[in-house]
């Protein structure tokens, strides 16, 4: 079975172009399922075999997880983890028979989007320092996720080319390689020609080839990665807003919450998002209620009276 997870991975990365995130998911996932598997079995991980796996053992499994006080959303995305798996199998002729065929997927719970406010994002952005080269890269970053409500997989991987002045638009290679246009405003235009200007100057001993296209660069002059771009808005969030959850997300979640407040149609809102379906955008419409309260009081007859 370690075999035929290897072959599964590198099928969804060449094959099927599957986001680097969802394969190191699915990887983390069926390492775990292989470790259980092997004690169950009571043999080493590399003498566990696909077909002796059955329905009852991934149910087994599942249970222990669940018994474990794992969260329903990260048990579900296991389950696709192997369905995904044994339909490969199965289809490759690995496995006789598919025992997660018909595996049902738990609910996940729908947590309420964090968002902050217009005044704390105000905030946030005249808290930062641009005098150096750095400051205006933070300052950047910032307009950039509130202004366009791009993920934090797809601004590490922007390059300098990606951002068309003239148009005011940055092309973004969502999730699935899917690639969408975003424009952008104009604070946060203004806010990355300043960092373009001098962002050789974050240039260092790192530097690559990479590096050279990259539009963000970390502290030792390499591509920026997500770890750091995560500190960077913990640390400008934990200063300005009283938001409980202190993550990029959280400034995604804001683009998109301000934009239906302010009467935004859902539809455009999940173009711009890059969602594949709307019920992933609607989401927003439950942190919106201010938002309908207002136009309840203003178009009901009896609201106010």
């Amino acid at each position: 079975m370690k075999k035929a997870v290897h072959k599964y991975l590198r099928y969804l990365k060449i094959e099927r172009n599957t986001s680097e995130h969802t394969i190191i998911s699915y990887k983390t996932d069926l390492k775990q399922f292989l470790k259980f598997c092997a004690h169950q079995f009571d043999c080493e991980q590399d003498k566990v075999s696909a077909e002796k796996v059955d329905r009852l053992l991934i149910r087994l499994w599942l249970g222990k997880l669940s018994d474990d006080g794992l969260k329903k959303s990260s048990i579900a995305r296991k389950v696709a983890a192997i369905r995904s798996f044994f339909k490969y199998c199965f289809k490759r002729g690995l496995v006789q028979k598919n025992p997660a065929h018909l595996l049902i997927v738990p609910k996940k719970d729908k947590p309420l989007p964090k968002t902050t406010t217009t005044e704390d994002i105000n905030r946030m952005m005249d808290a930062v320092e641009t005098a150096s080269p750095r400051g205006k890269q933070t300052l950047a970053i910032l307009e950039l996720f509130y202004g366009t409500g791009i993920r934090l997989s797809e601004l590490v991987q922007l390059n300098t080319d990606d951002i068309n002045f003239e148009q005011s638009q940055v092309t973004v290679m969502g999730k699935g390689a899917k690639q969408r246009i975003a424009p952008i405003g104009l604070q946060a235009l203004q806010a990355l020609k300043q960092h373009v200007e001098v962002r050789t100057e974050l240039f260092g001993a790192r530097t690559d080839v990479d590096a050279r296209k990259a539009l963000f660069i970390a502290a030792h002059g390499q591509r920026i990665y997500a770890r750091a771009v995560q500190r960077l808005v913990k640390n400008i969030l934990q200063k300005t807003s009283e938001v409980t959850q202190k993550s990029p997300h959280v400034l995604r979640h804001s683009f998109a919450t301000h934009l239906l407040d302010r009467g935004a149609d859902i539809r455009i809102i999940k173009e711009l998002l890059g969602h594949a379906s709307l019920a992933s955008t609607q989401v927003y419409t439950h942190t919106s209620i201010e938002r309908l309260k207002e136009v309840y009081a203003n178009a009901h007859p009896r609201a106010k009276h």
